[in-house]
């Protein structure tokens, strides 16, 4: 069976040295979107990128970052992007959100 629905997908662009309450930002993100109910939520940790300042941040050779890009992924109804985008206006200092229309497949072997 497969099922298409239009969603919204809100991506965060964030340092991994963002903290609140000193924990990871990203995490704290993510564990507000599953109280939420936000069908889906990912963290991808880049290897090498730029920030709002123009800095650099990479994994070198012989060397571990603890600066890394890391982009987060959320992916919902506009109705429930639209929660989860009020508070990250209360917590994100810094970074850069996107947002974008998408169309979703869900594929599933049984009917539900």
């Amino acid at each position: 069976m497969k099922i298409q629905e239009k969603a919204v997908r809100l991506s965060i662009k964030l340092s991994e040295t963002e903290k609140l309450d000193g924990k990871a930002l990203y995490e704290v993100i993510v564990l507000k979107a599953r109280d939420l109910g936000i069908a889906s939520a990912s963290v991808y940790r880049g290897i090498m990128g730029y920030d709002t300042h123009w800095q650099i941040h990479s994994v070198k050779l012989l060397r571990l970052s603890e600066d890394l890009p890391i982009m987060i992924e959320l992916i919902d109804t506009e109705e429930s992007i639209a929660v989860i985008r009020t508070f990250l206006e209360s917590v994100l200092q810094t970074g850069i959100v996107t947002e974008e229309k998408i169309t979703i497949t869900k594929y599933s072997r049984h009917d539900r």
